[in-house]
């Protein structure tokens, strides 16, 4: 019990410090562009009809997908102490493998890069 008391002490406290720093550290001085309500870098006034690059939209997805993975991988340590690692580690190394691969199939044809 007291180990759990601990740890929610522990992570009371990290939580606290970052939220402290979060507020603390950054500089709050805006320009025109910061302030507007548009702020992805599109003119609001202009037509919406312009071409839009589809680096963009690959950029985000291939994000997505490896932000997912990386959520995927994220229970490994404690199901280390859960399961057989025998079984375990084999498993996670190949999926890093694939995930490796794929990252240098794109990087390889050039999937991310951002302007040609």
């Amino acid at each position: 019990m007291t180990t759990i008391i601990f740890l929610f002490g522990i992570t009371i406290a990290v939580a606290t410090v970052f939220g402290l720093a979060a507020h603390a550290l950054p500089s709050r001085a805006g320009d025109n562009e910061k302030n507007s309500p548009y702020e992805c870098g599109f003119d609001p006034l202009n037509s919406a009809r312009l071409p839009f690059s589809f680096r963009f939209f690959l950029v985000a997805i291939l994000f997505l997908l490896f932000d997912l993975e990386i959520a995927l991988l994220f229970p490994l340590p404690a199901a280390e102490l859960i399961t057989n690692p025998s079984t375990l580690i084999p498993i996670s190394l190949i999926f890093m493998i694939i995930l490796a691969l794929g990252l240098v199939f794109e990087w390889v044809n050039g999937g991310l890069e951002w302007a040609e």
